[in-house]
């Protein structure tokens, strides 16, 4: 028999989206950050992204936090967006306003059609359509620029970047500088102090 879930009221999901994160997905310990940095705490949300409940407050969050945006579609740079993009999809199809996405590859495919921009049906481009571009974890904001600036440089307008956690290390002074609005939907700060 099948269970019929009601998605939690925006404060509920939240909360219940951090304690996800904070288990499954925040840890202390030396590492090395993908922008090279080294730093004594870090966010792999792989885990609360492919968890059920995750991905779906995932889901419910990121849709509310881009609801007043006149979106076509979001997408974001393999491998970080595309669960986002995946789950916001579908959950934007169910809510009955279908948000198309897609992703950018970090390099163009060296075979087959060699697309950086990747989801979009033959003969279909981003030009002229609006965008969001997401992203799982930001520190300087080098991975959801390059996403951002793909999406540009394939005729779309980026109208935000939405993350789902800032660790607040230069990602909010990169976007400002090259021209895009930004939003998180946490910061680090949040976990780091409990």
């Amino acid at each position: 028999m099948t269970k019929t879930i009601t998605l939690p009221d925006s404060a509920a999901a939240r909360s219940r989206l951090k304690e996800i994160i904070a288990k499954r997905s925040f840890g202390r310990g030396e590492i090395t950050l993908a922008s090279g940095r080294k730093s004594d705490f870090y966010f792999n949300l792989k885990p609360t992204m492919l968890d059920p409940e995750g991905a779906a407050l995932l889901a419910q969050l990121s849709l509310e936090a881009l609801a007043k945006e006149s979106l076509d579609a979001i997408g974001g740079l393999e491998m970080g967006a595309v669960p986002i993009s995946g789950a916001v999809a579908a959950m934007s199809w169910i809510s009955g306003k279908p948000l198309p996405n897609f992703f950018v590859r970090k390099k163009p495919k060296e075979h087959g059609a060699k697309l950086l921009v990747e989801g979009l049906m033959k003969g279909e481009s981003l030009s002229g359509k609006t965008v969001a571009i997401v992203e799982d974890v930001t520190t300087t904001g080098e991975s959801a620029l390059k996403a951002a600036v793909a999406a540009q440089e394939s005729g779309a307008k980026v109208s935000l970047i939405l993350t789902i956690v800032d660790r607040q290390e230069g990602a909010s002074e990169t976007f400002q500088k090259a021209g895009f609005r930004f939003q998180p939907l946490f910061t680090a700060d949040e976990f780091l102090n409990k």
